[in-house]
Formats: C-alpha cells, structure tokens, sequence
C-alpha cells in the first residue's frame, strides 16, 4: 500500500507521524497555481485526539512556491507556513454535531475515510494559504514596471517643442 494513504482512524488510534517532502508538480491543483515546476512542500501529519476524545489530525506545511505579483506580472517567491486541526468525524451527521459542540474556528472537521491520501490534506492546506492577490512589497524593474520604465517620450511632447 503506498505510504501517503492512511486510514485516518487507524492513523489517529496509533498516534502515527508521518513527514515528508512533495513536489509542487505532484499537487496538480497548486501546480496550477504557481509560476514554473520548481517548489517543494515539506510536511508533517500527526495523528491522536482531541480532549473529547475524536480523532484529531494535526498538519503542518511549508515551502517556497513562485507566483505571479499582481502588480508587476513578475515571478514573487512566496512561503507557505500552515498548520491545520483536523478533527475526524465517521459521517456528516458526526462532522455537524462535533463542529457545533467545538465552535472553535482554529479547528476544521471532516470525514475520515480508510484510504485518505495525504497529499490531497497537503494541497488543500497549501491552497488555502495563497492569498488571492500577492504582490511585492517593492516591484522589481521587471514586467510591467520595465515597460513603463522604457516608455519612450510622446510624440506629441516633440510636436509641443516644434510649436515654440
């Protein structure tokens, strides 16, 4: 059986730890949304319970991936440092009830499954710690801000000094 899927109940019961480091071309949804096929996910998957007793995952990411600034087009290395509760509920009845009586906003639930596959729990927690528009503190001379840059003077500011 390959090493990232779990049964995320057993995982949980046997208070089992995984870690390990995933190409960004390996996670087809972010490759999607990075710049180029250069990054690595590094990752830790920790399994338990909570202090009412669910089964609790608790995932830590991070890595460097390239994106697109939204102000200057150009490539941005951003860092992606996540870490995500997961609590484990056997059905979606389960999942509402746990998430009422937790009403806790740092801790997510879900419903397990005997064959999770890690790699989808690392890419929806990537994902999810991409702001929807990064940019820059301070643009380099590049893309856009080179073209404006480079702009050449109007031709009408040539025909403003012929007038004179």
């Amino acid at each position: 059986m390959n090493d990232l899927v779990i049964d995320v109940f057993e995982f949980c019961r046997l208070k089992d730890r995984r870690e390990g480091k995933t190409e960004v071309t390996d996670l087809t949804r972010l490759a999607g949304e990075v710049i180029g096929d250069s990054g690595v996910v590094s990752w830790v998957l920790q399994g338990g319970s909570d202090s009412a007793g669910h089964p609790r995952l608790v995932l830590d990411i991070s890595g460097i991936v390239k994106l697109s600034c939204q102000r200057c087009l150009g490539s941005l290395d951003f860092v992606i440092t996540s870490s995500a509760k997961l609590v484990i509920a056997k059905d979606e009845e389960e999942a509402d009830r746990i998430d009422e009586v937790l009403a806790d906003d740092d801790v997510d639930v879900i419903v397990g499954t005997k064959t999770l596959l890690i790699t989808d729990l690392i890419e929806d927690e990537a994902l999810l710690s991409i702001p929807l528009s990064v940019k820059h503190d301070v643009c380099p001379k590049s893309g856009i801000a080179a073209l404006d840059a480079a702009k050449k003077p109007s031709a009408f500011a040539a025909l403003k000094d012929l007038k004179r």
